[in-house]
């Protein structure tokens, strides 16, 4: 039987494969030396030795926070719900509904200009605003309890404003409407 010898052939680097080699040696050399250090003049051991609280976003919100209340803790809630007004303060309207039940409130007359309209409501359920200045509807929001929320509005000239409010479920409300 004739021997077959097989020659070898020598792998040829390619240029392409040398260059990535070098940058990965390179990058390899630099980055090992990367070191960061803190100073101790730095370092409050005040701020070091006292541990933040822990928070947990996970905890649920309790759902009787959103509970519908009278007498006094309606007062106390209405305090808080409407936050202080920087303007002049021309209505405060507040009270409580019952499920499926809706009301109707007129403010006195108010002179042409910029008002804010803050509304807040507590409730498990939704409430309803909507304030029209007689020709035009200004604001119609379903608002989702437990937050206020600021509307801004101009008034081309004087005028009363009608506000109605209704909830599909027993709701406190409480509406500012004050000059900026």
């Amino acid at each position: 039987m004739p021997t077959v010898s097989a020659s070898r052939v020598p792998r040829q680097r390619t240029s392409a494969a040398a260059v990535v080699l070098s940058v990965a040696v390179f990058l390899g050399t630099v980055l090992s030396g990367c070191e960061y250090e803190y100073s101790a003049d730095n370092w409050d051991d005040e701020s070091t030795s006292v541990a933040a609280a822990p928070t947990d976003a996970a905890l649920p919100r309790d759902p009787h926070l959103d509970e519908p209340v009278s007498g006094g803790e309606l007062d106390a809630w209405v305090h808080d719900a409407l936050p202080d007004a920087a303007g002049q303060v021309f209505h405060t309207g507040f009270g409580t509904l019952k499920a499926d039940e809706e009301r109707q409130e007129t403010t006195t007359q108010l002179p042409k200009g910029t008002y804010a309209l803050t509304l807040a409501c507590r409730s498990t359920h939704r409430v309803s605003f909507s304030i029209e200045d007689g020709a035009n509807e200004l604001v119609d929001l379903s608002l989702r309890c437990g937050t206020s929320r600021v509307n801004v509005v101009n008034l081309a000239a004087d005028a009363s404003l009608l506000i109605k409010v209704d909830a599909n479920g027993p709701a406190n409300y409480a509406y500012r409407v004050s000059r900026i």
